[in-house]
């Protein structure tokens, strides 16, 4: 990738150029092809626009880590092609991409469908691990395990081509775009920011999703203020693959009446005028939905004139080390080592970790050598799965573990070696 440059989407038209444009976003795992089964369809109101994210489907191979980061290339890819307004709909990862275009970019939509979409798309963790096992055994576990996140048990059962297909098409995509994918999931979080997303939008979503299922959307449609939610029954994660006829008829309802008008920076495009159309599915208004959530720590007061690092820390410390560790480390925390935890993150992990002057992989390295020079063998654990989560392959733990095997003796590294290679075979191990 060129220095300051922004890379471009693979994507594809259909349907008549005079037509308003229409987006269709695909999920992690997939091509454009997902939405075969909607353009039919949808090209006789709209000009449909799909894309393929990087390294999906033969696109060009550059990863993207943040949500972010795909939205600006996506927006480089329709400033090239003079495209500034248009409707979007998006499945799971797609439907973080239309959250991010609504919050950052709202005048270039003019309505909005969210997919199998979240706020926050389960835990960090969950991601990151999903990134150690690609980055250790390849995309054939995530690929062979496919059709049970994706579809019922009796849609895969009695549709052995498309089950082949889901599976195939997981294994064809570059292993380094599917981790960074996973990072870019693994750091979105919007919940706070819902209540600005003014776009019309409609919330769809599988009946049996087992991975962003009914209480997603319920907590997507309770969160942002023009929202309807319409739940197709029968469905998992993939729902526009598996009811097909379902998602068309309720993407064409939803674009047909809820097409905002153009702002005032003129591009030429109208409001549609609406259709009648009676919907497969039942659309219901807006339903309440209790959110719990865990407030963050609160920070100490800031040094006049230097921001505090506890912030920074408390970041880097969840990233590296992973949100369940560092969330059970705090719960065990009282009034007498609160101070210490504290000490901890503002120190280490804000004023150290978060240095420029070594990226990463090269701190985990540096930190496992001096654990296993201490002998500290607990933290030895959890720095393993840091290092893992930092990039770093098995193979070039072993590297350390014998490099320091020979500065801070043999059975040091023994030792080390015993609970790395536990670490190692739990957190590489691919889930059934």
């Amino acid at each position: 990738m060129t220095e300051g440059k922004i890379e471009t989407l693979q994507y594809r038209f259909d349907g008549p150029e005079h037509l308003p444009v229409l987006i269709l976003g695909p999920s992690l795992g997939t091509t454009w092809h997902m939405w075969d089964r909607q353009v039919p369809e949808l090209t006789r109101q709209w000009r449909v626009f799909r894309f393929d994210l990087p390294g999906h489907g033969g696109a060009p191979a550059y990863p993207a880590g943040s949500v972010a980061d795909l939205a600006a290339r996506l927006l480089a890819t329709l400033e090239g092609l003079g495209v500034q307004r248009f409707g979007y709909a998006g499945c799971a990862l797609g439907g973080a991409l239309g959250i991010e275009l609504a919050l950052r970019h709202p005048e270039r939509l003019a309505s909005l469908a969210l997919i199998a979409a979240s706020p926050r798309f389960g835990t960090a963790d969950e991601f990151r691990q999903r990134g150690v096992v690609v980055r250790t055994n390849g995309l054939d576990p995530i690929a062979r395990s496919a059709p049970d996140r994706w579809f019922t048990g009796g849609f895969a059962a009695a549709q052995p081509a498309i089950t082949e297909w889901a599976v195939q098409m997981v294994r064809t995509t570059d292993p380094g775009c599917y981790i960074a994918a996973c990072e870019a999931l693994a750091s979105f979080d919007v919940r706070a920011e819902l209540g600005s997303v003014g776009v019309p939008t409609l919330v769809l979503v599988g009946s049996e999703d087992q991975i962003t299922g009914p209480a997603e959307a319920r907590t997507l449609v309770a969160g942002i203020p023009d929202a309807r939610l319409a739940v197709v029954p029968g469905a998992s994660h993939l729902v526009p693959v598996e009811q097909p006829a379902a998602v068309t008829d309720l993407l064409v309802r939803h674009f047909s009446t809820a097409w905002q008008p153009v702002f005032e920076t003129a591009t030429g495009q109208t409001a549609l005028p609406a259709v009648t159309a009676g919907p497969a599915l039942a659309v219901t208004p807006p339903q309440p939905a209790p959110v719990a959530e865990i407030a963050p720590p609160v920070a100490a007061p800031q040094a006049p004139g230097r921001p505090d690092p506890y912030d920074a820390g408390i970041k880097v410390r969840r990233e590296v080390l992973g949100d369940a560790h560092v969330d059970g480390v705090l719960a065990q925390a009282d009034a007498f080592s609160g101070d210490f935890q504290e000490f901890v993150t503002r120190y280490a992990w804000g004023e150290v970790w978060d240095r420029p002057g070594l990226d990463r992989r090269t701190r985990s390295c540096v930190t496992l050598t001096a654990l296993v020079a201490g002998g500290h063998l607990e933290d030895l654990a959890s720095h393993t799965r840091a290092a893992l989560r930092n990039g770093l392959t098995p193979d070039e733990i072993k590297e350390v573990l014998l490099q320091a095997a020979v500065y801070c003796g043999v059975p040091a590294a023994n030792s080390a070696f015993r609970v790395a290679q536990q670490v190692v075979r739990e957190e590489t191990t691919p889930q059934e």
